[in-house]
This record gives structure tokens, C-alpha cells and sequence, in this order.
């Protein structure tokens, strides 16, 4: 059995999808590509299934919020962490996506593990992924209002009960009692 010789990801997918590629960074030893959101399933599938590439383990999904630094090109950057198991490097792409209805298609088509990495950026950022087979929340109950990990969330605390005030805080606190 003979293996394919690994290519670069850059020049292979710059080739097949000239128009998805709008960045390339390279930083640390680790390329991104970042895409244009269109082209995301079409450029996963192509990775993962192209002799030379086979990117075919999806170690994370990752999002960040930017806000509010209008100098990238959306509010919010979705991040795909992809490793070659046969060729043992790395690879990560990544969207932009607008602050308004951020939303890009799943590639639980490409990785069914992305299921539940998807419903956590969900939850906790308010991406949408159009095509989830499962949108409901992971972390947060159902009638949670907002997403903990955008940056204008509004920061809540709870005062630590100690024994002076303790009766104060029980108030605050009715099935703690049940």
C-alpha cells in the first residue's frame, strides 16, 4: 500500500477554491486559512478527503469575539482546529462573520464530531450553524437569555455568603432551603 506524498494545504486549496481563500497566517509553525464563510463546507470536505491533505480529525471548534476592534473583517472569528493523523501536522480555518445574524453552514456533514463543538459556540456566543442537525443548548438552560462569552455580556456576581451573611443572602435563595 502506498501513501500519497503530503502537498501544501495553501497552494492545494488556493487552487481548487480560488475564491475562498481570502487570508493565509502563518504564525508559530501553524497556518490558517482564513476563508470566506461561503466556501466552509466545500473547503472542509476538499481537506479532508484530498491524497496529499487528509485532514481527517476535527480537534476543535474555537470562536472569539473581537468586539470592539472594527479593524477585522467581522465581530466574530469561528475557528476549525483539524489535524492529518497520516501526515501528523495541523491545520486551522477560519470565518469571519458579521455581528449582525452571525451565522455559517455545520460541517457536521464533513465531521459528525463537530455536533456538539458547534451547540457549545452556539450557546455560548450566538453563532448560528445553519443545517445543525441539534440547536439546542449545551451549557446554558433553554430559557437563558444571551451569550456568556461575548465581550458587551453584562458581568453578574454573587456575594460570597459568609456567617454574617448568610440569612441575607438564604432571602435571595428559596430552593436552597428544600
Amino acid at each position: 500500500m502506498s501513501v500519497a506524498a503530503a502537498i501544501d494545504p495553501v497552494e492545494a486549496v488556493k487552487k481548487a477554491y480560488p475564491q475562498a481563500v481570502e487570508d493565509v497566517v502563518e504564525y508559530a509553525g501553524e497556518i490558517t486559512l482564513v476563508l470566506n464563510p461561503d466556501y466552509l463546507p466545500a473547503v472542509a470536505r476538499y481537506v479532508r478527503d484530498s491524497a496529499g491533505l487528509v485532514y481527517n480529525f476535527l480537534s476543535d471548534i474555537s470562536a472569539a469575539d473581537y468586539y470592539p476592534d472594527f479593524n477585522r473583517p467581522g465581530r466574530f472569528g469561528v475557528s476549525y482546529h483539524l489535524l492529518s493523523m497520516l501526515y501528523k501536522r495541523r491545520l486551522r480555518l477560519k470565518v469571519y462573520l458579521p455581528e449582525d445574524e452571525p451565522a455559517v453552514e455545520t460541517v457536521t456533514s464533513v465531521w459528525p464530531g463537530a455536533n456538539w463543538p458547534e451547540r457549545e459556540v452556539m450557546d455560548m456566543m450566538g453563532v448560528d450553524f445553519k443545517g445543525h442537525p441539534d440547536k439546542r443548548r449545551i451549557l446554558m438552560p433553554e430559557d437563558w437569555n444571551g451569550h456568556p462569552h461575548r465581550r458587551d455580556y453584562p458581568l453578574g456576581y454573587e456575594t460570597p455568603m459568609f456567617s454574617f451573611n448568610a440569612e441575607e443572602i438564604m432571602k435571595h435563595k428559596p430552593k436552597a432551603k428544600e
